[in-house]
């Protein structure tokens, strides 16, 4: 069934739900000094906090994106979020770190199941000639929760404490749930699933050792400042070998690895969502740093600095959905690379002399994930097989986890206790190096490709 009257209360109910993931994962930063000292904890305590929801996140998401194609998405979206709301209420009431430590984790394995199964609903009930723009609107929802949620939750903490960073879901949840339920279509009757069926479909050793090697690897990455743990990264690589081997075998397999290799559009779309969150989150979480000890801003002007591109991001976004819709994904793609690409050079050159241009630089850059973040999504939506939609929607986000702890661990090898514009340098020549990989490999592996379908629906 495709939503065609109605279509902008669907979209509606679907973004309420799947902006907790970003909004959350951004707003705690603020929190983490009141809980730190409400518990009494060091900060690499509290700052787990953050890493465990990375983690969660980045392993749930293609999980849950299973479940949903196996049990019915509008099933998964409503249960994530009743998940989420149960997290929400309950954290702020933890007696002890660990247990609120716990809701947080709960709280993501919640918000993760509703990004997949929000996707995936959109590829089930909107017409294909609208998808690009309902893509686009979900992107916007989220860029702007993670770019404003620090801020958000500044307001937040000195209203009501650090507790009201969890209670300010409830609406959210509330609103979304209710027009969900009214708005999004029954899931297509499939036929029960006993629980040994289901858990023979969900391939747990191939889950068990996706999330083994997930867990090693971001791990790796999140302690490479500290020292470079090979025990680790050995066990992170033995994983995915044996994921790669198991799942080239299995019947059903969880990540269906033959897919990957056959399809080689949707393989390269990873690794350019990959490599152009790497280059976004290195900016995001590296320019703040260097607004206020490089140019020794104030800590309001320094955001307000951020301000030129996450609102080129989200302008662009918008826009780059009725392109797409109207010309393919292949040429926005290349494009989205190519500002990139010239935004890290610009980059390079306003660290050579500190300029206030980097106000212009910033909104290029925003401009290229902009356009790049709505193109790459709606061409794995094109790439994916309609039964594994949520799967592909949930890796799709993997790759984005992936990509921001690969910034953290590119800034912690970069920047110290102070950031100069020497380390500003340094960064700009990453994100140069970045930039123009994912440049090559869109110009080499979309050449001449409309990957968009174009079909009246």
């Amino acid at each position: 069934m495709k939503i065609r009257k109605g279509n902008a209360a669907f979209i509606t109910a679907v973004a309420a739900g799947t902006i907790l993931n970003p909004l959350n994962s951004s707003m705690i930063a603020l929190a983490l000094h009141s809980i730190q000292k409400d518990y009494q904890l060091s900060f690499a305590t509290v700052s787990w906090l953050i890493s465990g929801f990375y983690l969660i996140s980045a392993i749930g998401q293609p999980i849950t994106g299973k479940m949903g194609d196996l049990i019915g998405r509008k099933k998964l979206f409503l249960t994530g979020l009743i998940i989420a709301a149960a997290a929400s209420l309950s954290a702020p009431i933890a007696p002890t770190f660990s247990l609120l430590l716990l809701m947080r984790l709960l709280q993501a394995a919640g918000s993760s199941s509703v990004y997949p199964s929000g996707v995936a609903l959109v590829h089930d009930h909107v017409p294909h000639a609208k998808q690009a723009t309902s893509l686009a609107v979900l992107a916007i929802c989220a860029s702007v929760m993670t770019a404003f949620g620090p801020t958000v939750g500044g307001f937040l903490i000195v209203w009501g404490g650090w507790q009201s960073i969890f209670y300010v879901n409830i609406p959210f949840i509330l609103f979304s749930f209710t027009l969900g339920w009214i708005m999004i279509p029954k899931d297509v009757k499939k036929k029960p699933l006993h629980f040994k069926t289901l858990l023979a479909k969900l391939d747990l050793l191939g889950i068990a050792l996706f999330s083994t090697g997930m867990i090693s690897l971001l791990w790796f990455l999140l302690t490479l400042e500290e020292s470079v743990n090979y025990i680790i990264l050995s066990v992170a690589v033995l994983s995915f070998i044996l994921l790669c081997v198991y799942e080239w075998h299995a019947n059903q397999p969880f990540i269906d690895v033959r897919l990957l290799k056959s399809n080689h559009k949707l393989s390269i779309v990873y690794l350019l969502f990959i490599l152009l969150n790497i280059a976004n989150y290195c900016l995001f979480y590296g320019m703040p740093s260097y607004f206020q000890s490089g140019m020794h801003l104030s800590v309001r002007l320094s955001g307000a600095m951020m301000l030129f591109m996450s609102m080129a991001s989200v302008i662009v976004s918008l826009l780059s959905g009725r392109w797409i819709e109207r010309q393919g994904t292949s040429m926005p793609i290349k494009i989205g690379a190519l500002l990139t690409a010239l935004g890290s050079i610009g980059l390079l050159w306003v660290s050579m002399q500190t300029s206030w241009l980097i106000g212009a630089v910033l909104m290029i850059l925003g401009a290229g994930y902009g356009i790049g973040n709505v193109a790459l999504q709606s061409t794995m939506l094109d790439a994916s097989p309609k039964d594994a939609v949520g799967t592909s929607s949930g890796l799709f986000q993997t790759c984005r986890y992936i990509g921001s702890i690969g910034s953290t661990a590119v800034l912690g090898l970069i920047f110290g206790k102070t950031v100069t514009q020497h380390h500003l340098l340094e960064l700009s020549w990453v994100l140069v190096f970045v930039s123009i990989l994912a440049l090559l490999i869109s110009l080499f592996f979309f050449k001449n490709m409309r990957l968009h379908k174009k079909i009246t629906e």
